[in-house]
């Protein structure tokens, strides 16, 4: 295993190169062969609940088999975000550019059909797009696009998605990014009256469950209720990363290999081990050294949130048809976040069944967008006496 060169006792990272770039546009378009094998295969009933308490839902569609077969389901249902345990790549996993710092930046998901206990699931991805930016964040930066398809055990299409990650030279960020310039890196502590606001916020919210939500019963420009996720802390990170999986989390024999078979994966911690950049979510001294203030939430987690909001908004009649996320700021251990959401339009989905669109806001305590998001929400009509709802 290779270790990186240290430059007045910090390590200086690989860069972006031509080489590299070229390398992997020779691969888009072309199915990759080589599986990162997922967290999750099957929709179970305990995956299904990890996942759900890792990100905070208390749903019981999700985790309580005897209010499930109540519902039009008549089991247990997954979380749509469910589908981020199912594939790496869509998650974040990407490959090229060793030693080049990767962000999970977003997602656009379209959903065929619910997950639901008992599937067993199969994916094939290929690499869609590359795209260069320039970002106050580290200066150049490229978007490395994905797209993921998602079977079940008859071989049906369940869900389709593109994700995509910006890689970004790690001293780069570190050494002439802009974007957390203005960033308090030892912020102040709550107060007890500020946590108190946010734990009766907590107790106001729930899922509207059972109570059908009707189209008929929405208009253009409804608010749906806010909801909050933290303050964020490392705790809440890694129970993301209990229920989703993580990308790199492996522990002795099967962590070397891992080194092993991806030196540029390695990272020397603070006692001159390597170990992997995903501990930037908890390892505050390796999140500054790729340009951010402290460790921070994962990227997928954030996504979940925002659909989270929807489906405690819909109910268990509603259907997510689709879901665009945009990831704008990292939310930083101790952040709060703050998820709004309004109808934007009422239209028609590609079945030519109605649906409502939702226009999402995250922003955390300061006011700065943290990420936005665009769903397409399926609901029941009055005035319909069959609408399949997926």
């Amino acid at each position: 295993m290779t270790r990186l060169e240290l430059s007045g006792g910090e390590p200086r990272f690989p860069v972006i190169t031509d080489a590299g770039l070229d390398a992997l546009r020779r691969t888009i378009g072309t199915k990759i062969e080589e599986v990162v094998e997922p967290w999750c295969y099957e929709v179970s009933r305990d995956n299904i609940r990890h996942y759900a308490h890792g990100i905070g839902d208390d749903n019981p569609l999700w985790c309580d088999p005897e209010y499930a077969t109540r519902s039009r389901y008549g089991r247990l249902v997954a979380p749509p975000s469910f589908v981020f345990a199912l594939n790496r790549i869509l998650s974040g996993s990407v490959s090229g550019l060793p030693g080049v710092h990767a962000m999970w930046s977003g997602s656009d998901i379209t959903w065929h059909r619910p997950l639901v206990v008992g599937d067993v699931i199969h994916s094939e991805a290929y690499l869609k797009d590359l795209v260069e930016h320039q970002t106050r964040f580290a200066g150049r930066a490229i978007q490395q696009i994905y797209h993921v398809d998602f079977y079940d055990q008859t071989g049906a299409l369940v869900v389709s998605a593109d994700s995509w990650c910006f890689r970004t030279e790690r001293d780069r960020a570190r050494e002439v990014g802009t974007k957390y310039d203005a960033v308090n890196e030892q912020p102040a502590p709550y107060t007890n009256e500020e946590l108190e606001r946010v734990w009766a916020h907590y107790e106001s919210e729930k899922p509207r469950g059972a109570k059908t939500l009707y189209i008929e019963d929405v208009a253009v420009g409804q608010a749906l209720p806010t909801m909050l996720k933290g303050p964020m802390t490392v705790t809440g990170f890694i129970s993301f990363a209990q229920g989703w999986g993580g990308l790199y989390l492996r522990a002795n024999r099967l962590a070397w290999k891992q080194l092993r078979k991806h030196p540029g994966l390695g990272i020397p911690d603070r006692f001159g081990i390597p170990d992997v950049p995903e501990r930037v979510h908890w390892d505050d001294r390796l999140a500054r050294l790729v340009g951010i203030p402290r460790a921070y939430d994962y990227g997928p987690e954030r996504c979940s949130w925002l659909i989270h909001h929807l489906t405690d908004w819909m109910g268990d009649d509603g259907f997510i048809v689709n879901h665009r996320c945009e990831i704008r700021r990292h939310n930083l251990v101790g952040d709060l976040i703050t998820i709004e959401g309004r109808v934007r339009a009422i239209t028609g989905d590609d079945a030519g069944q109605r649906c409502v669109e939702i226009e999402q806001r995250a922003l955390n305590q300061d006011g700065e967008l943290s990420a936005t998001g665009m769903g397409m929400v399926r609901l029941p009509s009055r005035t319909e006496e069959a609408t399949v709802l997926g």
